[in-house]
């Protein structure tokens, strides 16, 4: 950066605000992530260890149309914000996910549980563009890529830190992974009433967007009302069809009928749409490359989600993590009991009442559920073993309550697990040492490479669990994983000011989210699907990881297609226009 005398500029430093910012980020993330990276747990886990007890379908409809909606709501919060302020913004968010977090922890039935979740997701939707603006309000030109650098940083240590913490209270109760969540949300209110300051518009900032202005960028980029109308019905088939509240069938021939009888609705109408109400109006796609980009880019983000919403399930019911715990049992008793804790009470409880319940059992179907039941219990006991202490404490007519605590105890000794949540947590761990490194090596190269080689990178860390059955195994796959999602997703922002026009890149950037909430919806109901036909009932879980992994190469098939037929065109209009302009 130089100054108009030609020599570099100086750095201007950062003001108290971006600081307080950044540091109201790191709560939130620990609070998201916290729960985030359990939920897949806590959804699934049986009532009688504190968790909802939903099928993994329904696991999917939650963390597939709730993170849907919180993408999409930035649109329209971001643009409330600026209008009202940032500082009123952020104690709204923070009086709604407070409370919404502690109702998530108390909710035990699905519509409920839901509502609450989606009160968090309306939080913290009005949360991500303030604290996004304000980071582009307290920087300039001079430290605007260092600023966001930062910020970036930031996430992830939240992201990091977030998960140890639930991980270690819920050794506790899941009651204070709720709590914990809604805590580090309220220490935000200390921050917001007493240390932050209005920011003041960044350089080069638009000005404040009404609603309706908001609506009308919405249908420059994405399309009009007919075109929602097309579109929406549809979506909302698939959430129900993934909650398998409609079967897929259904889904199928409503979404054909629908788009033939909008196909036919607009080809009686007439082509001039001026004047007209929406209704009467053709359907019509807004930029059709960028959502066609958005939507090539959905994938992406469906194969990526799989990470944080499949990998825990799937490590706690197929993964042998006992490599895990012989190698960081080096460190002493305790690091043992911190990254794989067992609650011995617990499933001596469970192991009593499966003795009184089944008594003497033999291997097969019963085996099997008792061992998936089991493994809630953060130990991964062989069905033999199983078989033989069951058969043993049932041969006692009732077996004792020391007789039974022993062999709990026992196998909370010779095969208990790491929790899926810390491995997982490896992700972020790999992006706060390596990013800066990795992105200072791919900072050279064109941003369309370095995205289809960082998808290839991602989708080959999911395939990777379809051989991953031990701990260290799954390790490796995550961290293959994160190296992808390093090199991938900045550049994948960086690519929309390439097929943007030039004098709107800021706005097209704000429907970049759009793919990243499709991205959450089809992720989320593949997930729920993928894993309860393919890995539970068919126990085919590398098929599964292997179409998730499939998913990713496909994405980047599909860029190749886009910048090699579809980009160029777009040069060539962006020249058009700008030597038209110039003229």
């Amino acid at each position: 950066m130089t100054d108009p005398t030609g020599g570099k500029r100086k750095r201007s430093p950062f003001p108290k605000t971006f600081y307080v910012a950044n540091g109201m980020e790191v709560f939130e993330r620990m609070a998201w992530y916290g729960f985030y990276a359990v939920s897949s747990l806590y959804i699934t886990s049986p009532a009688s260890e504190g968790g909802l007890g939903f099928s993994s379908v329904q696991r999917g409809i939650l963390q597939g149309v709730v993170p849907f909606l919180l993408y999409l709501f930035p649109v329209i919060t971001g643009a409330l914000a600026d209008r009202y302020g940032y500082k009123r913004a952020f104690l709204v968010a923070f009086s709604i996910m407070t409370p919404a977090y502690l109702l998530m922890g108390q909710f035990k039935s699905f519509w409920l549980f839901f509502a609450a979740f989606l009160l968090v997701a309306l939080g913290a939707s009005v949360f991500k563009p303030v604290v996004v603006g304000t980071v582009g309000r307290t920087t300039d030109e001079t430290n605007r890529g260092l600023g966001f650098g930062v910020f970036y940083t930031i996430v992830n240590i939240g992201g990091f830190f977030g998960p140890i913490v639930a991980g270690a209270v819920r050794a506790i109760s899941w009651d204070m992974v709720f709590l914990m969540s809604a805590f580090w949300i309220a220490l935000n209110f200390i921050p917001t009433l007493f240390m932050y300051q209005e920011p003041t518009k960044s350089d080069g900032e638009g000005e404040k967007r009404s609603l309706l202005q908001v609506l009308a960028g919405a249908q420059e980029i994405l399309g009009n009302g007919r075109f929602a109308l097309v579109v929406i019905p549809i979506l909302l088939m698939v959430m129900l069809s993934g909650g398998e509240w409609v079967s897929w069938g259904i889904t199928l021939s409503f979404s054909l009928g629908w788009l033939l009888l909008n196909w036919g609705w607009n080809a009686v109408l007439p082509k001039e749409d001026a004047g007209r109400s929406w209704l009467a109006q053709r359907a019509r796609i807004g930029n059709w490359p960028f959502v066609l980009y958005l939507l090539i880019l959905s994938g992406f983000w469906a194969s990526f989600n799989q990470i944080f919403i499949t990998m825990p399930e799937f490590i706690r019911d197929f993964v042998d993590t006992s490599d895990l715990v012989s190698m960081v049992s080096v460190f002493g008793t305790g690091t043992v009991d911190f990254l794989a804790s067992v609650k011995v009470d617990s499933l001596a409880t469970w192991l009593g009442d499966a003795v009184t319940q089944h008594g003497a059992i033999a291997l097969g179907d019963q085996s099997r559920e008792l061992f998936f039941q089991a493994v809630h219990f953060k130990v991964r006991v062989p069905e033999a073993e199983l078989v033989s202490e069951m058969s043993r404490l049932a041969a006692m007519g009732t077996p004792s309550a020391e007789a039974v605590h022993a062999v709990a105890e026992r196998w909370a000794g010779s095969y208990r697990q790491v929790n899926p949540e810390y491995i997982i947590n490896l992700d972020a761990g790999a992006i706060i040492v390596f990013q800066i490194l990795v992105s200072t090596v791919i900072d050279r190269w064109k941003p369309f490479p370095v995205l289809v080689v960082g998808t290839l990178v991602a989708g080959a860390g999911i395939a990777m669990g379809s051989v991953a059955l031990t701990g260290v195994l799954v390790v490796v796959a995550i961290v293959v994983f994160a190296f992808g999602e390093m090199i991938a997703s900045p550049k994948s922002q960086e690519y929309v000011a390439r097929i943007a026009p030039s004098d709107k890149v800021a706005l097209f950037m704000g429907y970049y989210f759009v793919s990243i909430a499709l991205g959450n919806l089809f992720g989320g109901i593949l997930s729920g699907w993928g894993y309860q036909v393919l890995a539970k009932d068919m126990n085919m879980p590398g098929v599964m990881w292997l179409i998730f992994g499939g998913i990713g190469f496909l994405t980047a098939a599909a860029l190749l297609l886009f910048n090699t037929r579809v980009v160029p065109l777009l040069e060539a209009q962006h020249a058009a226009n700008n030597d038209g302009s110039a003229e």
